[in-house]
């Protein structure tokens, strides 16, 4: 069994560094046997199996079944133990919150989903969040958990786990959303922007790790999450992405930021009940307006299927929501050169008609060495996306980030998270 001495991480030394290395070929599935593993890794089979041995002791693999003989005795297989622990996962909406449990693997064990109003501050926003967790706990056993993720519809300094003046969030501004999640379950926490986990899980999705990717969300808000090469790229400070306040052409209209003319004020699903509710009391007429009359309000999920079902006032609204977006998307695509632009949120549930919108406008104003191998398609509209994506995070942050600052300890620790960044 490794001493604490040996896997003390003050320094690196051969063995720790292949036996980090041999949990991840495992845990990624890149060998599953001891002879996999020796040939990936050019050790000997005797330190393999010392350094297996190891693993398993400390809990991390343990033996599976026999594997495919090649002429000699058949090799046992090796599996991660992904179910030892879960990882937390919660998205944060404009007007709703969702919760799952996730295995080490990124699995999606258990969720469940609440409306709710963001805009009624954290602290209550987290009762409730709590609350939900805790219905997920009982469901499926108290199992350990060794990471938090939580997404929020808003600008986040990724370092601190704050939000940075979200407009949508009022009493946000710098709240410490760690705290909480850390004091409860005694294990690391990352915040991030709701639409970097999405970008994640169409990371994950796809089986692509060095995917160029631009997820862009078009919802009560807008948003965009930015992969580069597999990763995300935040910025200085975390606002990468943010493009649902760069400004429209000719724009005057009241953003919720503050300013004038924000892409979000013209486009965003919040925009479009506002310009429905007008259109309606001026007297139009249609799906809309006769949901309105029996009183369900225009939302941006009823304008999207309204504008699916003919709604003449629904189409012109989408359609000039994509218009819009297309032209802003236009201007990342020539910057950030993407291989695909994916499109999801709750306008963009309008499906073909939003998208086709969107195509157009990129096409027109994009560089055509920009365009030649994009790809602009739609999400796959599923409510776990988010949840996947922030298993996603997680993992990266917890196997490839801070792996070597806390597995002699068994599991991931706040201290040694923290002294990783």
């Amino acid at each position: 069994m490794a001493t604490e001495s040996t896997l003390r991480f003050g320094a690196q030394t051969d063995e720790v560094t292949s036996l980090l290395r041999i949990v991840n070929l495992v845990r990624t599935a890149e060998a599953t046997t001891r002879p996999e593993i020796g040939r990936l890794t050019g050790l000997g089979r005797g330190v393999v199996t010392q350094r297996v041995d190891q693993a398993i002791d400390m809990g991390f693999l343990e033996d599976g079944e026999f594997g495919p003989s090649s002429g000699g005795r058949a090799p046992r297989t090796l599996r991660f133990r992904s179910e030892q622990a879960r990882i937390v996962v919660c998205a944060l909406g404009a007007l709703h919150v969702h919760v799952g449990l996730a295995a080490l693997d990124g699995d999606i064990i258990d969720q469940t989903h609440q409306d709710w109003d963001i805009a009624r501050g954290p602290a209550e926003t987290i009762d409730t969040v709590m609350t939900l967790i805790d219905e997920l706990s009982a469901r499926n056993g108290e199992t350990p958990v060794w990471a938090v993720v939580v997404g929020i519809p808003g600008p986040v300094d990724f370092d601190s786990g704050r939000p940075v003046a979200p407009p949508i969030m009022p009493g946000w501004n710098g709240f410490d959303v760690r705290r909480r999640f850390e004091q409860r379950f005694d294990a690391p926490v990352w915040v991030d922007n709701d639409v970097n986990l999405l970008a994640l899980s169409e990371r994950a999705r796809r089986g692509s790790e060095h995917v160029d990717l631009i997820y862009c969300k078009v919802g009560s808000g807008i948003g965009a999450g930015l992969l580069s090469q597999g990763r995300i790229h935040r910025g200085a400070n975390g606002a990468a992405g943010d493009i649902g306040h760069v400004r429209v052409r000719d724009s005057d209209t009241p953003c919720r930021c503050g300013k004038v003319g924000c892409l979000e004020a013209v486009a965003g699903g919040w925009a479009l009940v506002r310009d429905a509710e007008a259109a309606i009391a001026d007297g139009a007429t249609g799906v809309l307006a006769r949901a309105a009359a029996e009183g369900e309000s225009p939302t941006p999920e009823r304008i999207a299927r309204a504008a699916e079902d003919g709604d003449a006032l629904a189409i012109s609204l989408v359609q000039r929501s994509a218009r819009v977006v297309g032209e802003s998307i236009a201007a990342l695509v020539n910057m950030f050169n993407p291989g695909v632009i994916v499109i999801g949120g709750a306008v963009a549930a309008a499906g073909e008609m939003f998208l086709a919108e969107v195509r157009q406008r990129v096409y027109e104003l994009s560089l055509p060495l920009a365009t030649r191998d994009l790809s602009i398609v739609n999400s796959m509209d599923d409510e776990r996306e988010p949840l996947r994506g922030g298993a996603e995070l997680a993992r990266e942050q917890l196997f490839d980030a801070t792996f070597p600052r806390w597995f002699a300890d068994g599991r991931p620790t706040i201290e040694g998270v923290r002294a990783a960044s």
